[in-house]
């Protein structure tokens, strides 16, 4: 007997292979897995095995470099290269290109670890080219676009690059006061370009997500902040800590300022908003700090540079690497437990390790918990992340 009717089951769809075309194709996937990945290895060796710092650096000094330039720039340089795609409609680097970029990104941060002047040199030429390859790729294709209003954009990241030089060069001369003032001109640089994105992306993501809401862009108080940091950078340099107190304070009373602006109670039920709120105003914070320092009121150059740091640039940095990343994988928007679990950690990571600059009886305790929530938010934001990042967009 004929059957009449055939019923299969449908077929269910093969899940999509991991591809090198695919993990190459934007700034954004090698470079953020590679700085966080690197966040929580490098934290994890600096307080639970200092023992293996063994490199031309070592100590504190190894561990606010890589903080500042093996993570924290390393993020904004993915985000840059991104959204350089965005701005002008050509990327910047994929490919081979970006293999290159991300295996000098590697090659430095293998040799700052491993002992000796050779590992140093080739460390220092690999990192200084990763900064300046990335600022020629974004100031190629922002000049053929003449995308005017991001000219900026590429002198701030060799500027970056630059800081590093100086810092790397202090390092190996055994300057400790110039160092220290070179990772200060580091520190500014960073906080200058996250004070540009910060200001264009917040209002634009919060006007999306939040039905209703809108919110200034601050165009020309964002310009005058801008110059206040830059003013700042170069006071610094020169010398002059009242006048480089003033640009830092300028410029973070303008970032309180518009905060408010954006009405924060407004997204208080969106986390992939309030996480950006909450960075943005200890960013603000921290360069009220940093300006308090400057002024001689705060002799401890930990405060600034961990308020600024720790609970400015890295809150920023989870929410960032979060929301763009959904954005450019085609996923919805939505945050799940596991991600605001990541911003809780990073949060709590950054009030731990500010109690620790206090004087109590529980600064190693602190340090301690503030590490492992460190470790623990990056290692789960990997074990998110990493599968959708290999893989093409959907």
């Amino acid at each position: 007997m004929i059957p009449l009717m055939q019923i299969e089951d449908p077929a269910r769809a093969s899940p999509v292979r991991p591809r090198w075309s695919a993990f190459l194709e934007l700034g954004f996937r090698p470079l953020y897995l590679a700085g966080c990945g690197w966040a929580a290895v490098s934290v994890a060796l600096w307080i639970f095995a200092p023992g293996w710092l063994t490199g031309q650096l070592g100590g504190v000094v190894w561990h606010a470099h890589e903080m500042l330039w093996g993570f924290i720039a390393t993020i904004a340089v993915g985000f840059l290269l991104t959204a350089g795609t965005n701005w002008t409609g050509i990327n910047p680097l994929q490919g081979r290109a970006l293999a290159v970029l991300t295996l000098l990104w590697a090659v430095a941060r293998i040799g700052f670890l491993a002992p000796g002047s050779a590992a140093f040199g080739i460390a220092a030429a690999s990192e200084l080219l990763f900064f300046a390859v990335a600022a020629l790729a974004l100031g190629r294709v922002i000049v053929v676009k003449r995308s005017q209003r991001n000219y900026g954009v590429p002198p701030l990241v060799f500027a970056l690059g630059l800081a590093d030089a100086l810092f790397l060069w202090a390092a190996w001369s055994g300057d400790h006061a110039v160092l220290m003032q070179r990772f200060h001109t580091g520190l500014l640089c960073m906080a200058v370009i996250t004070l540009l994105v910060a200001r264009r992306v917040i209002p634009f993501f919060a006007s999306r997500a939040v039905q209703g809401l809108s919110v200034p862009m601050h165009t020309r108080s964002g310009h005058w902040q801008l110059g206040a940091g830059v003013f700042a950078i170069a006071c610094g340099l020169a010398g002059w800590p009242i006048a480089m107190a003033a640009g830092l304070a300028v410029a973070g009373i303008i970032a309180l300022v518009q905060l408010v602006a954006w009405r924060p109670w407004a997204v208080r039920r969106v986390p992939l908003l309030w996480i950006l709120y909450v960075g943005y105003a200890a960013l603000g914070a921290g360069l009220l700090v940093a300006a308090a320092h400057a002024a001689g009121w705060v002799l401890r150059l930990a405060w600034p540079a961990h308020v600024v740091g720790v609970a400015g640039f890295s809150v920023l940095i989870i929410g960032m690497v979060t929301r763009t990343a959904l954005g450019h994988l085609g996923r919805p928007l939505r945050t799940d437990r596991l991600m605001v679990t990541c911003y809780a950690l990073v949060i709590a990571a950054a009030a731990l390790r500010l109690l620790a600059l206090l004087p109590t009886p529980f600064v190693l305790a602190c340090l301690h918990a503030s590490a492992t929530a460190w470790v623990l938010a990056f290692v789960l934001y990997l074990w998110r992340f990493f599968p959708m990042m290999i893989r093409p967009r959907p």
